[in-house]
């Protein structure tokens, strides 16, 4: 009798059905990378690199087992949003995307997981644009509407511009030009040409009464500053500095003591302030809650890679804060605040999309050194059963920036 190796057949005959490419391009930035952030941000210091880096895996492979899913067609994958309603949301994709693109190397399958996630951003394209996505699908990877969700298609375009510095451009996919299409296609749909302010989605027309409103999370100014890089028009820049002016502007009038910023910004073009209740989603909107909890992540990120220091003056504001309010324990962080720093009523419970971005946010200074340190053990210590894609998919992305292990493209 012959001898069958079963465990390798088994293995080509799920790269066949997944049909996928045995060899797929080399990692060029294999996790770990052990970046070199800007100088004076610091990580936690209290546990070795090495044991960083495994509490990065553990996490991703718990994260990936639950959240991507095959498409409904060959070659396709998803990031499940958890929802009876909606099976995939544009945000999802792109978080996926680019969680997939940084643990490459470690992930031995991370660019055939990357190319099935793009290939299902492509099948749903969004009416406006063949480069942008249709913010939701259904049962069945049915579109639900082909409008787009902004924040989802810049992370989408971000996640290819990781893509080509880790596979480069020479395989199936030509992940920069991908991306340059996309970036370009960002800017004429999502980005208003007046105020260079962050527009909800490609729905909103120039006659639209939210033509002038923002979701301040929307603001991501380590990845304007990439996508500067690539079509080099001044318009990215435009929206960088537009933008910071905009949360300075936030954090003086509308929330002097505590540095934070609104869900949803109102007239950007001439009377900026925080949105009414339920000016969209919530009687939260003009408060410091779902969306607006991932501010302190976007924002110090881009201290960390490229060392702003608008960046820094509105994340030291938040850090002072939060510290303060919470008497150094991470545990008394709640779940939504207003304005003025007050926990919204009800609220004292824990959310990973909330402590993960302040993790982040206290990478920007030496001085928050032990705070930080206290924040990573919390956030590391909650299971991922106990919580849906949301905070788990923030969480996933926050630890591996906070590991020291994001990098610019």
């Amino acid at each position: 009798m012959s001898y069958c190796n079963c465990r390798w057949f088994n293995y080509l005959l799920l790269l066949l059905l997944a049909g996928t490419r045995v060899n797929a391009q080399a990692v060029l930035k294999p996790f770990p990378q052990h970046s070199a952030y800007t100088t004076g941000s610091v990580k936690p210091s209290h546990l070795p690199q090495q044991q960083l880096d495994k509490q990065v895996t553990t996490y991703y492979d718990q994260w990936k087992a639950r959240y991507v899913k095959a498409g409904c067609a060959k070659d396709q994958y998803y990031i499940w949003f958890e929802n009876k309603g909606k099976e995939c949301v544009s945000e999802g994709q792109g978080y996926g995307m680019i969680i997939t693109a940084l643990m490459a190397g470690y992930d031995k399958n991370a660019q055939i997981t990357f190319d099935g996630l793009y290939n299902y951003y492509k099948a749903h394209p969004a009416k406006s644009s063949p480069y942008l996505m249709a913010w939701a699908q259904g049962a069945n990877c049915k579109d639900i509407d082909r409008s787009t969700a902004t924040d989802g298609d810049m992370d989408i375009a971000y996640s290819l511009l990781l893509a080509a510095k880790q596979w480069g451009t020479n395989g199936k996919l030509n992940y920069l030009r991908e991306a340059g299409i996309m970036i370009a296609a960002i800017m004429q749909h999502e980005i208003n040409p007046k105020t260079y302010a962050v527009l909800l989605s490609d729905a909103i027309e120039h006659d639209s009464k939210d033509y002038f409103d923002m979701r301040s999370s929307d603001f991501m100014p380590a990845h304007f500053k990439a996508f500067e890089n690539i079509l080099k028009n001044g318009k990215w820049q435009k929206a960088i500095s537009n933008n910071y002016q905009l949360f300075s502007l936030m954090q003086t009038k509308y929330s002097p003591d505590a540095g934070i910023i609104p869900d949803f910004i109102k007239d950007t073009y001439k009377t900026p302030r925080p949105a009414q209740p339920n000016y969209l989603e919530s009687p939260y909107d003009g408060y410091y809650n779902y969306n607006a909890c991932r501010v302190p992540w976007r924002v110090a990120t881009d201290y960390l890679l490229y060392g702003d220091k608008r960046s820094k003056a509105i994340t030291d504001k938040i850090n002072h804060w939060i510290r303060e309010t919470t008497n150094g324990n991470p545990d008394n962080i709640s779940a939504g605040y207003t304005l003025a720093g007050n926990d919204i009523k009800g609220r004292y419970f824990e959310a990973l999309s909330f402590i993960a971005p302040f993790t982040v946010s206290a990478m920007v200074d030496k001085g928050n050194q032990q705070w930080l340190n206290k924040l990573w053990d919390y956030l590391v210590a909650f299971r991922l059963k106990d919580y849906d894609y949301y905070d788990n998919s923030i969480k996933m992305l926050d630890m591996i920036i906070v590991s020291g292990n994001y990098w610019k493209p």
